[in-house]
């Protein structure tokens, strides 16, 4: 085997490894923040909070690269209204009554729907997914209606949230149409 085909391979290799970090990361996330919210609250204290904080972030960056190919601007916009839902997370800050963090979590979650929606290495459905997952997201806009709402629309941007991820972790994205999207990225208009 030539270096050249191994390079190939491995340069392949790297936005589906990613992916399926991506989801196994996002599992770990949800999975300690349900344990520190239900299972045993108040015993893992900061631990409970800093883990799928850390996990998200990662999660963050992972899906950045995987799809700053689909449109670039959309995927650091995304990025950055992750990250900044992070740090509401980390402090706790919730002004007007309002969790800010779930708000920049849904266009998070929006926005990422919309890039799987457009790129031609995950299945559409996952976008729409995603997206639905934003729009229950953003429902947190309205404290009251998201109590009235509760825990339904939880279950429901779990689960809209969790399809991708879960298809990331076990399916990661098709490799070959990934550098496709990523090549044609790069070619000047």
């Amino acid at each position: 085997m030539t270096g050249a085909v191994r390079t190939e391979q491995r340069r392949q290799a790297k936005p589906a490894l990613t992916a399926r970090i991506a989801g196994a990361l996002y599992v770990l996330a949800v999975g300690a923040a349900v344990l520190a919210e239900f299972v045993i609250p108040g015993k893992l204290g900061f631990a409970g909070v800093l883990i799928p904080i850390a996990c998200y972030t990662a999660v963050t960056l992972c899906l950045y690269f995987i799809l700053k190919p689909v449109n670039s601007r959309i995927a650091l916009l995304f990025a950055l209204s992750g990250l900044v839902g992070l740090a509401f997370e980390a402090v706790q800050r919730h002004p007007w009554g309002i969790n800010i963090a779930m708000v920049f979590h849904g266009l998070y979650c929006l926005l990422i729907g919309y890039l799987i929606l457009r790129s031609t290495f995950l299945p559409r459905i996952l976008g729409a997914t995603m997206a639905f997952a934003g729009v229950v997201w953003l429902l947190y806009l309205s404290p009251s209606l998201a109590h009235r709402l509760s825990p339904w629309n939880t279950a429901c941007g779990l689960l809209g949230e969790a399809l991708p991820m879960l298809w990331l972790l076990a399916m990661g994205v098709n490799p070959q149409r990934w550098k496709e999207q990523s090549t044609a990225a790069k070619e000047p208009q």
